[in-house]
């Protein structure tokens, strides 16, 4: 009976302590090579006065290389100012433990698309990919992610980035500080 118990709770604890399952939006392998790319999720969201701004990541591999792809969703009656993204941009993430984890922007630039809605809003959609550098990216494994930097071509915006957000636009909870520690298992 003793041994029973044991491997019940050896069962339970092992499930309960379990990394999900990765999730892909796209995974596809040909003649040409592998490529797969990570559900979107969402890292920052803020609505204030009629303005709607949310930052979403999505990790992808392209033959044995991980990316990390942002894409920023804008949404307003009132004008929209572009933040584009060029060689130089880059995202500073530091880190609970301290240490800040940086990375580059693919060489391509990208203002962004605006789309006009019918209830009269302006859509910005932007995307960018970001490359990460080797050495920092075992860090990403090990702590969260207290705060972040973009820097666009002309601006530069922090974020902080929360323990737990309830979306105010689809009401998922998500757990934005712990997206790396999670998912990046995904694009190894």
């Amino acid at each position: 009976m003793k041994q029973l118990i044991t491997l019940t709770f050896f069962l339970l604890t092992f499930s309960a302590f379990a990394q999900k399952p990765c999730e892909y939006s796209t995974n596809v392998t040909d003649s040409l090579g592998t490529y797969k790319v990570t559900n979107e999720y969402l890292i920052s969201e803020k609505n204030f006065g009629g303005t709607f701004n949310y930052l979403f990541f999505s990790l992808a591999q392209t033959d044995g290389l991980p990316t990390l792809n942002v894409q920023s969703i804008q949404k307003s009656k009132d004008f929209i100012k572009a933040n584009c993204f060029d060689k130089n941009s880059k995202i500073f993430l530091q880190l609970q433990n301290g240490k800040i984890v940086s990375l580059r922007h693919i060489d391509q630039e990208n203002c962004g698309t605006l789309i006009r809605d019918d209830k009269g809003f302006d859509n910005r959609v932007n995307t960018g990919i970001f490359v990460f550098v080797k050495d920092n990216f075992e860090e990403l494994k090990k702590s969260p992610v207290t705060l972040m930097r973009v820097k666009y071509l002309t601006n530069i915006e922090d974020y902080i980035i929360k323990t737990e957000i309830k979306s105010e636009m689809n009401g998922k909870v998500y757990k934005p500080d712990s997206y790396f520690i999670e998912n990046i298992r995904c694009v190894e």
